[in-house]
Formats: structure tokens, C-alpha cells, sequence
């Protein structure tokens, strides 16, 4: 499995009391893909598998770890998934979406194209779409990039198939970007 199709799902922190639990960091909106025996890529070129996880913490325990000294060399690891895994672990409902499907997406207001969904942002408890600008735009004196909320008064419609977007509003905020 070759790094470029890794995708980063959480991060470990700390060590938490004396039998081995540590911190989890999410970077995923689905934390039920740690679940006992879910298997993870690292960032040291390793795997590990979940033993326990404690979903309010939240925090885990790796198979094979079971005191402070051995948690504490895992803090900082990062845990990876794939698309692929992400896809079957993960059921999405109607009108939710993998961030990866969204990202490249050209994101249109009406007939004019804006740009190209480059990222997802989280601040605080909401998502933003990191949007680049096009070359038309810019050229134009636009931002070269801007973030739109990823809410439903601006985003109208989401096709992963065409890898589009349709939103609304959005141009007011390029201009006042």
C-alpha cells in the first residue's frame, strides 16, 4: 500500500493512566471505524489493531500495549485508512459525503464556474470548502482561494458522479474574500 493512497483518520496522543490507554485525535466525521479488531496503517510503516476503545474519551488500546512505557512510544503516531476501507467500513446516508469524493469537485453558481474544491476545512463545528479561484476569476482581481461554508444556504445540489457542485450565495463571499 503506497503512502499516496493513505488517507489520515486520527492521530495518538498521550498516554492515559497506566495499562496502556492513549488519547485519540480524530480527523474522521465516522469514529465507528475504530471499533475492536479495526486494523490501522501508522505513520512508523506499521499496523496495529485496535483492542478497545472507549468512544467517550475518546481513547484506545492497541493489541500488544499494555503499560505507560509502551503507550507513550506510540504518542503523535498517525493511524491511516484507505478509500477503499473508508468505503466499505463507513454507510453514508442520504446527502453526506467522503471528504475525498468531494475534494477536486468544480463548484459552479449558476452558469459560472468558480473553482475547484481544493480542501475541507473544520473550524470549530463546521466544515468549510476550501475553494481555488479560476484563472478567469483571478485575472479579474478575485482571491485566488476562498471558503465557503459548507451549509445548506449555499450548497444546492452535490454530484460525486459529475464531480460537481452547485451553490448559491457563494460569489458574494469571493468578492468580499
Amino acid at each position: 500500500m503506497s503512502k499516496e493512497e493513505l488517507i489520515h483518520i486520527a492521530t495518538i496522543g498521550k498516554a492515559i493512566g497506566l495499562k496502556g490507554e492513549m488519547k485519540l485525535n480524530l480527523f474522521s466525521d465516522f469514529p465507528e471505524q475504530f471499533k475492536k479488531n479495526a486494523t490501522f496503517e501508522t505513520s512508523k510503516n506499521s499496523t496495529v489493531t485496535i483492542s478497545k476503545v472507549n468512544h467517550n474519551k475518546p481513547s484506545i488500546y492497541i493489541n500488544g500495549v499494555d503499560s505507560i512505557e509502551d503507550a507513550k512510544r506510540y504518542t503523535n503516531v498517525k493511524l491511516y485508512s484507505t478509500e477503499s476501507k473508508t468505503r466499505e467500513d463507513i454507510k453514508l446516508d442520504d446527502g453526506e459525503y467522503f471528504y475525498f469524493d468531494l475534494v477536486n469537485c468544480k463548484v459552479y453558481e449558476d452558469d459560472l464556474l468558480l473553482g475547484t474544491l481544493s480542501e475541507i476545512d473544520r473550524i470549530g463545528i463546521s466544515n468549510y470548502f476550501k475553494i481555488d479561484t479560476t484563472k478567469e476569476l483571478q485575472d479579474k482581481d478575485f482571491a485566488k482561494s476562498f471558503l465557503l461554508p459548507y451549509l445548506d444556504n449555499f450548497i444546492l445540489d452535490v454530484d460525486i458522479e459529475a464531480k460537481t457542485i452547485k451553490v448559491q450565495n457563494a460569489l458574494d463571499i469571493l468578492e468580499e474574500s
